[in-house]
This record gives C-alpha cells, sequence and structure tokens, in this order.
C-alpha cells in the first residue's frame, strides 16, 4: 500500500483506544486544528480505537499482560489499510516506543517529540518544567530522558501527589467524569508551578481532558496539551501546516 488516498493524500493511522475518549478528542482536535474551508481539505485518517489494550501503567508497574502484541495488531491493522505514517494519542504507550518501530516499515511520530515542539511554539526553550503524566509514564522517565536531553529540567508530583491527585484525576476521565477531574489535576499542576516550573507538560492523554473542563487559564503557566501538540505534528508530518 501506498500511505495515500486516491487523491494523493496521505493517509495518517491512528493507533487508539488508550483511552477512547482520549482518541476521539485527538480526532475533533485534528479536524479543528486543520487549515480547511471544504471537506477535500482535510487529512485522511483512520481510527484504530481498541479499549482492549491492557493496561500500560499496570504492565510497566505491576507485572500485568504485555501490551506490545495488541499495540503491534493495530499497527498492522492500520498499516494493511494503507496509512502512511501512526500517531498514538496514548503517552504511556510509548513505553514501547522501540518495540513497535521494529514492527512496522511505518514512521511511527513520537508523542515526547511532539510536546517538545510544542513548548518551542510557545515560547519555552529551556529551564524547569513540570511534567504530569501516569504512574507508569514517569517511572519510565519518557519525558525526562527525552526532554531533559534538550536542555530541560523535568520535575514532576511527589509521590503522595500522584496517588492523591493525578492517579484519581486520570481515572475519573476514563470514567467520562470528567468535569469532576478538574479539580485534581488543576491542584496537581499548580503546586508544580510553586515549585518552579514556567509550563507544565500533560504527559497523559486524559489530563487535558479534565484541565479543560474548569478555568484552567487560572493555573498561570503555559499547559503543553499533548493530544494538540501530537495532532499538530501529524499535521506537519502531512504538509497540512
Amino acid at each position: 500500500m501506498s500511505g495515500a488516498s486516491p487523491s494523493g493524500s496521505p493517509v495518517l493511522g491512528v493507533l487508539g483506544g488508550m483511552g477512547p475518549l482520549a482518541s476521539a478528542q485527538f480526532m475533533l482536535r485534528l479536524t479543528l486544528l486543520t487549515p480547511a474551508a471544504r471537506d477535500q481539505d482535510h487529512l485522511p485518517a483512520i481510527l484504530w480505537s481498541d479499549p482492549r489494550v491492557p493496561d500500560r501503567t499496570a504492565a510497566r508497574l505491576a507485572g500485568g499482560e504485555d501490551p506490545l502484541p495488541w499495540l503491534n495488531r493495530g499497527i498492522a491493522g492500520l498499516e494493511a489499510a494503507g496509512c502512511g505514517v501512526i500517531a498514538i494519542p496514548c503517552n504511556t504507550a510509548h513505553g514501547w516506543y522501540e518495540g513497535m518501530r521494529a514492527a512496522t516499515r511505518l514512521p511511527i511520530l513520537h508523542i515526547v517529540d511532539a510536546a517538545a515542539e510544542e513548548l518551542a511554539r510557545q515560547g519555552v526553550a529551556g529551564g524547569r518544567i513540570g511534567v504530569m503524566g501516569t504512574a507508569g509514564t514517569l517511572a519510565m522517565r519518557l519525558y525526562q530522558e527525552r526532554l531533559e536531553g534538550r536542555g530541560y529540567d523535568c520535575i514532576v508530583p511527589e509521590e503522595a501527589e500522584m496517588q492523591a491527585l493525578v492517579s484519581p484525576g486520570i481515572a475519573l476521565v476514563k470514567a467520562n467524569r470528567v468535569a469532576e477531574a478538574y479539580a485534581p489535576l488543576a491542584e496537581a499542576a499548580t503546586r508544580l508551578r510553586a515549585r518552579g516550573a514556567a509550563a507544565v507538560v500533560l504527559g497523559c492523554t486524559e489530563i487535558p481532558l479534565g484541565i479543560l473542563a474548569g478555568p484552567h487559564a487560572e493555573i498561570g503557566v503555559p499547559l503543553i496539551d499533548t493530544i494538540d501538540a501530537l495532532a499538530l505534528s501529524a499535521l506537519c508530518w502531512a504538509g497540512k501546516l
């Protein structure tokens, strides 16, 4: 397959379902961020939304089922459908990035690189930043290692804050209780700002949904929405931006 639609436009493959609401939000933001005047100006995309993928944090921290076979099955389906690139609107799944890359000929956009590009776009070129994410993402140091190489000093929520604020907030979004997630997630971001963060990366695709459900401007620092960042990266790949 060529990775292009019959019109010649490249086709984006979206490996989703982790969780389903974050994947739906990615598709919405991909559409709204596209400079388009008509249907035909948009990027062809195929969403593979499979919520049966085993929990990524449980796999990394508690010996849970390996999600890689499920991830690779989705990638194989997208490749067979003619996609030309893969985007994965789940941060923790990037802990298996190399295993996924080894299983396909397609390029896979990296969500941390997309977040770094968004930091630069918002004028945060280095220094101390906060990173919020699942316990699995933070334990794997997906953001810390990749961003520290770009000159950022990453700080993350303390363990007590993860247990009382971040993890419960993520769980509320996954349970479709989005409005209730705002308070704990915003509190965690505010605490990172108080510790000197010049920006906060919302490094779990459930977190932007919760924080944007309330008065997020009151947090007082740039918030890097990794759903938007990944969508922008996909549009740049396709030559839409």
